[in-house]
């Protein structure tokens, strides 16, 4: 039995900036990658990677070694980055603090080696050490050397799917010291390397390799088919050897390992090999095989003149507390293996001793002849892993990803605007899926980070989760017959007419009085002049129903006195369009107030209009929007600086009356001078009208999020120009809505990025979000009871209730 400790094996003599000097003589630039996120790549994304591998790699300097290593280790979800405040935000903490995923680390090594013919025997010690003199020796070499690489890492960044960046020195030596401590965490151990086992620590450890070119079947390629997610009707892709990646879910590493070599130098050594089995193939079928395989890979090569000609090493090194699951991590591997049609090596005794000391990167070059496989750069990164764990931003809402069911926050804000130049969002999905769920999910924690909230609902599903903040919120309800308090005309003091104010008002009165007609600047400038002899005129009681008769009583000299033609502005059409909201009118009821209501709302940060009882009024509708434009205008927007989100919920039904659609698209143009969002909640895409007004609206929204449809995505793809990719990511959502965990999977969009995440949330969560349902009515029970919701919830979820986790409205959210 040997017995190693590192301390006394140091395998670097010294470290500049990402390049080290191995104790060997060999020079290494170390990398980290970047990768995208599982799930999000196309067939087409596969192949463009690999051609940007192609093209970055083929050119470096003969002799090159590049080592790309994946570092997959079982962790616990440690919640340090979530918000921990709040009610619902302890729960979400709580509830997902220690959960099991697969950590992922990409590393990429470029080495210089001191044996540039790399032809080492079979047997190499890692460890033996060269003349102290060779690091000055290489100077210039390395130079040159370290320009090529820095090239090629910048072709493969600008592919602008993945960003490698150089390692810090810490990084490296860290790197290392895991490395040899077999990632034994929190003790230093030693590596103990008999025949039967290599043990470091608590862990064994074992190996397995495409080492030869009989270990390919009939072919590689960029990607195939995800099993997991097609479907009859299309096929979801997933890379190559992607099932040796996140998705094998053990402790393992994958090192592909690349020898850039002579292309003349090997096209010789395969002729010579060609004849000796020519000569030996009638002894036997095994040599037929082989003759056929070395043949191929000559004639790929003749055949293309771009070919590379490699030498290549592919192991999967991989540990365990006991043997018993070790052996089962191998019985896995190798059916990976086979699914791909490569029969792996199973290297024992001194072989695995050496492919597990050599996949570190200051040792990847010692493999020899019989420990890799030849053949053309473009066949060995098919080999690749491209992919990662799903991303976190610094700060956003919180999903899930869908590997592990673990948060993820995305930053659909994106207030430097990297993503999204729009940040308004837009959720589609029929009755049942969950919606209001998702919305609630969503506005919840956008108000708990700090952004204020207006709610236009029709369907009132947002007054439950409110309650749990009861200083901060609102509710103005519509009741049939009476106003919203809201008086557009209603001023402090002369201070509050500003331009602006002005500017908002003779727009609103457009919308009243003129809907259907194009405002020219004159007429415009014209309803301004009025406005300000009204308020000159008038000290105080300023209202609508003020300012009609105001006109009314000055009709006959008032453009002569305001110097305005009549052809700006026609007094009697005013009168008449204005007196259904004025006097005895049919909706004069809207206006009658003289003192406004709107300071109710001005220090809430979460207000909702429960407009339930107008929702099949088109007249009445449009003008509670405009009203409630009105009040948000004076209060809420004042401070430019502060973030809000207006969401329109439940106007399906509303938006195919032009004048309601055209007054939501106000609020499209407005948002754009405020720090704020506009948010849509549609059961179909298709209830947007498909007219200039909606595409307006659907073009100002970059943030896409879809439930699951059982009747297809064929119209929301076309509408919002979404990629076949996206088409297969929406058609591979599956809920899970049973068992221990459950959630529903959603399709997100932001700007280019899509990807599926799903939601999964604690019991309390889902009962803050519930609105309706035997739950609800039990929640609501206790509330009357209580007076506070927090106290209600935590009552409804106590043992004796049973519990709830995430889903969809099927199992009664």
């Amino acid at each position: 039995m040997n017995k190693m400790n590192l301390s006394a094996y140091r395998p670097i003599a010294d470290i500049q900036d990402n390049i080290v000097f191995a104790n060997n003589g060999n020079v290494v630039l170390c990398y980290k990658g970047n990768l995208p996120e599982i799930y999000s790549l196309s067939e087409k994304d596969f192949e463009d990677m690999h051609g940007a591998w192609f093209q970055a790699l083929k050119s470096l300097p003969v002799g090159t070694v590049v080592h790309k290593q994946d570092i997959y280790i079982k962790k616990s979800f440690s919640p340090t980055g979530l918000p921990n405040s709040t009610f619902l935000e302890r729960a979400t903490h709580d509830h997902f603090k220690g959960r099991g995923y697969l950590g992922h680390q990409c590393y990429l090594f470029f080495i210089l080696t001191r044996n540039r013919a790399l032809n080492n025997p079979k047997y190499v010690n890692p460890f033996r050490k060269v003349s102290k003199g060779i690091v000055q020796q290489m100077d210039e070499t390395i130079k040159g050397f370290a320009n090529a690489v820095s090239d090629s890492v910048s072709f493969i960044n600008n592919s602008r799917k993945m960003d490698f960046v150089t390692l810090k020195a810490e990084e490296i030596q860290q790197l290392t010291t895991d490395y040899f401590n077999g990632f034994n965490e929190g003790l230093d151990t030693d590596i103990l390397l008999d025949k039967k086992n290599v043990t470091i620590g608590e862990n064994l450890f074992d190996a397995l390799a495409v080492n030869s070119e009989l270990c390919f079947g009939e072919s590689v390629q960029s990607s195939k088919t995800n099993e997991k997610f097609t479907s009859d009707d299309f096929v979801f892709h997933q890379g190559f050897i992607d099932g040796l990646g996140l998705t094998l879910n053990e402790n393992h590493i994958v090192n592909q390992i690349l020898y850039l070599d002579d292309r003349h130098k090997w096209r010789k050594l395969l002729d010579k090999k060609i004849e000796e089995l020519n000569k030996s193939s009638n002894f036997g079928s095994q040599n037929k095989v082989v003759l056929g395989k070395i043949r191929h890979i000559l004639d790929q090569i003749n055949a293309d003149d771009s070919a590379r000609i490699i030498r290549g090493h592919l192991n999967v090194v991989y540990w365990s507390k006991d043997a018993k699951g070790l052996d089962r991590i191998t019985s896995r591997i190798k059916t990976e293996f086979k699914e791909l049609d490569i029969t792996p090596y199973y290297p024992r005794g001194e072989e695995r001793k050496n492919y597990i000391l050599n996949s570190y990167c200051c040792f990847s070059s010692n493999f020899s002849n019989h420990d890799l496989y030849v053949t053309d750069l473009k066949h060995a990164l098919c080999l690749l892993i491209n992919n990662t764990n799903y991303k976190s931003d610094a700060t956003g809402i919180i999903f899930n990803d869908r590997e592990h069911n673990i948060p993820v926050l995305k930053d659909v804000w994106d207030e430097r605007k990297k993503r999204i130049k729009a940040r308004n969002f837009a959720i589609f999905a029929p009755t049942g899926e969950g919606k209001s769920f998702l919305a609630n999910n969503i506005l919840r924690q956008y108000f708990e980070s700090g952004v204020r909230l207006v709610i236009i609902d029709l369907g009132g599903s947002y007054t439950k989760f409110a309650k749990l903040y009861p200083e901060k919120y609102t509710v103005l309800r519509y009741e049939s017959g009476k106003n919203l308090g809201i008086n557009p005309f209603y001023i402090h003091g002369q201070n509050d007419l500003t331009p602006e104010r002005l500017e908002d008002l003779t727009v609103f009165l457009f919308e009243l009085f003129a809907s259907d007609l194009k405002v020219t600047k004159a007429q415009s400038v014209s309803v301004k002049k009025i406005l300000r002899h009204y308020y000159n005129s008038t000290s105080e009681n300023h209202s609508l129903d003020g300012f009609y008769g105001f006109i009314e009583r000055n009709r006959k000299d008032l453009l002569g006195t305001l110097k305005i033609h009549p052809d700006y502005f026609n007094v009697t059409s005013f009168l008449h369009v204005m007196s259904e909201y004025v006097g005895d009118g049919l909706y004069s009821f809207l206006f009658k107030v003289s003192e406004d209501q709107t300071y109710k709302i001005e220090d809430k940060r979460l207000i909702i209009f429960e407009l339930d009882e107008v929702r099949d009024n088109k007249e009445i509708l449009s003008v509670m929007l405009k009203l409630i434009k009105s009040a948000i205008q004076r209060t809420i927007w004042k401070n430019r600086a502060e973030r809000g989100i207006i969401l329109f919920d439940e106007f399906a039904k509303q938006l195919k009356f032009e004048n309601v659609l055209e007054s939501v698209e106000f609020y499209y143009q407005a948002i754009r001078k405020q720090n704020g969002a506009i948010g849509i909640i549609l059961q179909s895409i298709n209830q947007l009208p498909n007219n200039p007004t909606s595409a307006s609206i659907l073009e100002n929204t970059q943030v896409i999020y879809s439930l699951n449809n059982e009747k297809g995505y064929d119209a929301l793809v076309k509408r919002l120009n979404l990629s076949s990719h996206d088409l297969n990511q929406l058609r591979s959502i599956k809920n899970n809505l049973s068992g221990p965990c459950r959630y529903t999977e959603m399709f997100i969009k932001i700007g280019r990025e899509s990807n599926i995440f799903r939601l999964e949330v604690p019991r309390e969560v889902y009962a803050a979000y519930l609105t309706d349902g035997e739950e609800n009515e039990a929640i609501m029970a206790i509330y009357e009871e209580t007076k506070d919701m927090e106290q209600s919830i935590k009552k409804f979820i106590s043992p004796s209730q049973p519990p709830q986790r995430g889903g969809a409205k099927s199992v009664t959210f």
